[in-house]
């Protein structure tokens, strides 16, 4: 045998995964395409508006066109209109509440988390509480003690939110608070709000902002449900939810005031769920490793 039938064996190259990077890229770029959009709409009804709220000139049920994109709702009200100041509206929904969950959840989480003993077992227990009470029902509750508006609703939503995010920030802390590092800087003398600061948060923050971006699109939801039933912001304001109730007699005349908000509530949500998946994988270490 000379040495040139002497072959070294050549390992396969690992494939990179482009396709698969290219795939998480697009989730991500359609997401911020989709709530882009919506997000907008809701800047530009901040300064500019088709017609005023409660402008009923333009005739009962009339279609699209006549000055009119969408036509009008039962009242005469222009339905572009209602969509744009309803985009807006779930737009501060969604950000007031998961501003509120997020204060609320990450200060209790961490508190929960280097809490021991008897007294970590009660906030875990009213943890459960919060979460498995209905936020119907405590946005029924505010509204009582308020009225309906959409501050309450904001409000209530926030409120039973925190306490998904709270028991979130509480099992991310305590893994982290289990690592090596952390006893090392606890035995150096370090305070725990310096750990908190330069430890604890900047391993949490990748999986916690996934997880307020899926609760953002739930709280557009949940808001247009409140608004569905009354307790949300009160006429002239038209959000999506309410345009929905509204609509519901006139669907097989007029559907366009129902397929609308719809629609826009849906892709909108979906567009905040993209953007959570899509940066699952840019953020998530874990998750990056496993899907590669």
């Amino acid at each position: 045998m000379t040495q040139a039938d002497v072959r070294t064996p050549v390992r396969p190259e690992r494939p990179t995964p482009v396709r698969r990077r290219s795939r998480r890229s697009a989730t991500l770029v359609v997401g911020c395409v989709l709530a882009g959009l919506i997000a907008l709409l809701a800047l530009v009804s901040l300064v500019w508006l088709p017609y005023a709220t409660d402008d009923t000139s333009g005739g009962r049920l009339a279609g699209p066109g006549g000055g009119h994109l969408l036509g009008t709702d039962k009242l005469g009200r222009d339905l572009f209109t209602q969509v744009m100041t309803g985009s807006r509206i779930a737009v501060e929904a969604g950000l007031g509440s998961v501003l509120i969950a997020a204060t609320l959840g990450i200060t209790l989480g961490v508190l929960a988390a280097f809490a021991q003993g008897w007294l970590d077992d009660t906030v875990s227990a009213f943890l459960d509480i919060l979460i498995a009470f209905p936020t119907l029902l405590l946005a029924m509750l505010i509204v009582a003690a308020r009225s309906a508006t959409l501050g309450s609703a904001v409000l209530a939503i926030g409120l039973a939110q925190s306490a998904v995010v709270a028991r979130l920030v509480r099992i991310l802390v305590k893994r982290v608070l289990a690592q090596d590092y952390i006893t090392a800087a606890r035995t150096s003398g370090t305070s725990w709000p310096r750990n908190v600061v330069a430890h604890v948060l900047p391993n949490i923050w990748p999986t916690l902002v996934v997880n307020l971006a899926l609760q953002f699109g739930l709280a557009v939801l949940a808001e247009a449900g409140l608004s569905y039933l009354g307790l949300g912001a009160p006429p002239p304001n038209a959000s999506w939810g309410r345009m929905l109730q509204e609509a519901q007699a006139t669907f097989t005349t007029a559907p366009v005031g129902a397929l609308a908000p719809g629609i826009l509530l849906v892709l909108l949500v979906i567009g905040v769920n993209l953007i959570a998946d899509g940066l699952r994988d840019t953020l998530d270490p874990a998750t990056r490793k496993r899907r590669a």
